[in-house]
C-alpha cells in the first residue's frame, strides 16, 4: 500500500535483455518497452504489417536500474510497513525472466543488490536515523519455500520437511512451525537469506541452468513499541 495512492495494488513490468542462448540463435526481438507512456508493445514476429499490441502499467523498465526500480516500486511500501501497514512486492514470470535477480540481484555488488537486500537497508537506516527515545524496534525474517504443495522452512536445520499451514481467527493464515529469526542489522538478514536460498530446490531448465524449482517467500515482521510517558502505557505497532 502506498500513502497518497488511489489503488493499493500495483503492478510494473520489466523486460531484460536477450540471454546468451537468445543471442546465439538470432531470436527477433518482440516485446518493446515504451517508458514514457508506461506501455508494453508486444509484435507479432514475422508479420511487420500486424498492428502491435500495446498493455499500459503502473510502470515500465528496459530494464531499468536496480536502484531505479527499487526507487519507484518499493521505497514507498517498505516505508508503510515501518509504520505498521502490511506490504507485499510479488514478482511473477516465467523461468528464466529475472526475477531472483530483480528480488536478490548480485549481494557482493552494491548496484546490482535487489529489491529485497535494498530493502534491508531501508529498514534499519530508518531504525538508526531514530532520535524518539521512547520508541523500540524489533525486526524478525522468515523464509520458506512451495516446491510440489508442500511449505518448507528453509532456516530450519530440516529445511525438506512439510509444515502445515493453519488460519487463526485472530492473526489470520500462518506456517505452523516456521522459524522467525530476530536479526539486529541489514548484514544479520543478509546472511539469513543466503542461508535460505542456499536451501532452495534448484534444477536444470532450458531457460536456465540454476533455476529455482520452487516458490519462495521472504517474510519481514517489523515491530514498533512506542512508551507514553505520561500514561505509561506501551503502544504496539505490527
Amino acid at each position: 500500500m502506498s500513502k497518497g495512492a488511489s489503488e493499493s495494488v500495483r503492478v510494473f513490468v520489466r523486460c531484460r535483455p536477450f540471454n546468451k542462448l537468445e543471442k546465439s540463435k538470432n531470436c527477433d526481438r518482440v516485446v518493446f518497452i515504451k517508458k514514457e507512456v508506461n506501455q508494453v508493445q508486444i509484435k507479432v514476429p514475422g508479420e511487420k504489417d500486424r498492428p502491435p499490441k500495446n498493455f499500459t502499467f503502473d510502470g515500465v523498465y528496459n530494464p531499468g536500474t536496480q536502484v531505479e526500480v527499487y526507487d519507484e516500486t518499493s521505497h514507498q511500501l517498505v516505508s508503510n510497513v515501518i509504520d505498521g501497514f502490511n506490504g507485499t512486492i510479488f514478482a511473477y514470470g516465467q523461468t528464466g525472466c529475472g526475477k531472483s535477480y530483480s528480488m536478490m540481484g548480485v549481494l557482493d555488488v552494491e548496484e546490482q543488490r535487489g529489491i529485497i537486500p535494498k530493502s534491508f537497508n531501508q529498514i534499519f537506516d530508518t531504525i538508526a536515523a531514530n532520535t524518539d527515545k521512547s520508541k523500540r524496534y524489533l525486526v524478525r525474517g522468515a523464509f520458506i519455500e512451495i516446491y510440489n504443495e508442500e511449505v518448507r522452512d528453509l532456516l530450519s536445520k530440516d529445511f525438506k520437511q512439510a509444515l502445515a499451514v493453519k488460519e487463526h481467527p485472530e492473526k489470520g493464515v500462518f506456517v505452523q512451525g516456521l522459524t522467525h529469526t530476530v536479526v539486529k542489522s541489514a548484514a544479520e538478514l543478509n546472511v539469513i537469506m543466503e542461508k535460505g536460498n542456499n536451501n532452495r530446490t534448484v534444477g536444470f531448465t532450458k531457460m536456465n541452468a540454476g533455476s529455482s524449482r520452487s516458490h519462495s517467500i521472504f517474510i519481514l515482521h517489523v515491530e514498533t513499541v512506542t512508551h507514553n510517558e505520561q500514561t505509561g502505557d506501551d503502544q504496539f505497532t505490527v
